[in-house]
Order: structure tokens, then sequence, then C-alpha cells
């Protein structure tokens, strides 16, 4: 049996926003796994909120670049030792700068990276350069980077740099990628996936651990009814959905318009720009995470 510290309890109840003593009896039935305690706390249904632990101390940016044809793009986080560096413009023009030589050279990890061509030197020269000319140790943290062959990106950076997020759409024709509405639709969606947070873009998109994990908490709340089996399976399925809709892209409720959904405004924006304009894709970068 594992030891139940305070320290623990406190944890869970910080991560859950659950009652202490139900923190306790959940990380006892789970001896002391707090993974197992969270998803306990959820099939009894007091756990209000699950928040991401371990999160970094450290200060950066997060920046965003996307080649002129709409069609490569990138998202890189850079960190700092303070909040007044990771605001500078000196600091965060050189992280767009590091996205961009991402989008040139793919590099497959950050050491890749490092070593890739920049200026007339490396990626690592000019970033041992930035930290001397401003005085604090910077390191890049993780980066992605992603291509359309028929369609483009959009980006957006919210919360100073502290969140940002790339999407990708495809479409048939090269010019619906300079029509102010594909345009207008793309900024949107990209701030949506920033507001959102959706776990994917479509629903097949959706990682089959997850829906495995999350119809097995549905199903042992629907078992907590002691209604039969059947009933059961019916309110574990309607949770799931209850689920996609809440988490998948396309099918969440647009936040400037609750009446339609992401997919629904999709549509919408296809028959004005004559073209089929489907979202396939997003990343979602939030600092320290």
């Amino acid at each position: 049996m594992a030891q139940i510290t305070a320290a623990l309890v406190k944890q869970l109840r910080d991560m859950t926003s659950s009652p202490m003593m139900e923190c306790k009896k959940a990380l006892v039935e789970a001896d002391g796994d707090i993974d197992k305690a969270v998803d306990i706390l959820r099939t009894m249904g007091v756990a209000k909120a699950v928040k991401r632990a371990g999160r970094e101390t450290n200060e950066g940016t997060i920046a965003t670049f996307i080649s002129p044809d709409g069609t490569k793009g990138a998202i890189l986080e850079l960190s700092c030792e303070t909040d007044f560096v990771g605001t500078n413009p000196q600091f965060t023009g050189f992280a767009s700068e590091l996205a961009e030589a991402v989008v040139e050279n793919d590099p497959a990890d950050v050491d890749a990276l490092l070593a890739a061509k920049f200026g007339e030197g490396t990626v690592q020269e000019a970033l041992t350069d930035k930290i001397h000319n401003i005085g604090e140790n910077m390191r890049i943290l993780r980066f992605a980077r992603t291509q359309v062959e028929s369609g483009a990106l959009a980006g957006y950076v919210h919360l100073g740099g502290k969140l940002a997020t790339l999407v990708t759409f495809e479409f048939n024709k090269p010019e619906t990628r300079d029509s102010s509405d594909f345009k207008n639709f793309a900024h949107d969606v990209a701030m949506q996936v920033a507001a959102a947070a959706p776990v994917a873009a479509r629903r097949e998109d959706v990682p089959s651990d997850i829906v495995e994990h999350e119809l097995s908490i549905y199903k042992a709340q629907a078992a907590e009814s002691g209604k039969p089996e059947a009933i059961q399976e019916r309110m574990a399925q309607g949770r799931l959905e209850k689920y996609y809709k809440e988490s998948v892209l396309t099918e969440q409720a647009f936040v400037k318009d609750p009446d339609m959904t992401i997919g629904e405004y999709a549509k919408l924006v296809s028959k004005k720009v004559d073209d089929n304009v489907q979202v396939v894709s997003f990343v979602r970068f939030s600092f320290g995470e």
C-alpha cells in the first residue's frame, strides 16, 4: 500500500477541484496512482476539472511562421530566464526567425535544427550569439512543422506568445487561399483552436486510446446508475457523443456563433468560395506544457 501524503492529496485537489476527503479516498483506492485517482473522481462525478500538472516555470515565447505561398508552416517554443526578455522584440523576433528556419530546413528534431544553416552559420551559432547579446540563457524547447499540397495554413498567436496555433486546411482551387471569405474563416478557426483546445480536428483523428479511456469512464459512471445494461450502454455512448461535440474541432460550437459548428462554418465558406474547404489538422502549443 502506497503512502498517501498530504502533499499528494493537495496535488490531486489542485488538479481536480474536488473535496479533500474525496481526493484522499480516491488515492487510497488507486494505491497512490494520481492518474488512476483522477479517473476514480471522474467516475464518482466529483472531479470538476483536470488541470495539467508539472508545468514548466521558465519564461519564453511561442512563434509561428508560414511560407509566402501558405503551404508550409512551423510553430516553435523558445525559452529564456525572465518575462522581461520573453516579451522583448529582439527575443520574439528571433523566435520567429527560428520558426522560419524550421520551415526551410525541415529538421527531424531540436539537435538537427541546431545544426541547420542559419544566415552565414548555424542555428546553434545564432542561438549562442543571441544568448551573449541579451545576457540570458535560451533554449529551443520544441517545434512542429507542417505542409499541405492543395490548401493553406493559418496561424494565431495569443497571450503575448504564451499560446499559439497552426491549422491546416485543404481545398481544390489555388485562388481560394486569397479570398477574404477563406482568410476570415481560417483566422477564426485558428483562434477557435486556441480558445477551445480541441483534441483533434476530426472525429476519426481522435486517438483510439483516448476514446477507449473516455468510454471506460462513461461506462463506469453509467454502471453507478444501477439501470439495465442496455440502458447503461446507451448512456455511455451518449456521453461519448457529448465528448466528441466538446473535444473535436469540426464538431465544436463556433465560439463567435454557438448556433453553428466549425464543420457547418466550413460548409458555409465552401459555398461562398465555390470550393470544398476542409479543416484537416492543427497544432496547438501552450507555453510550458
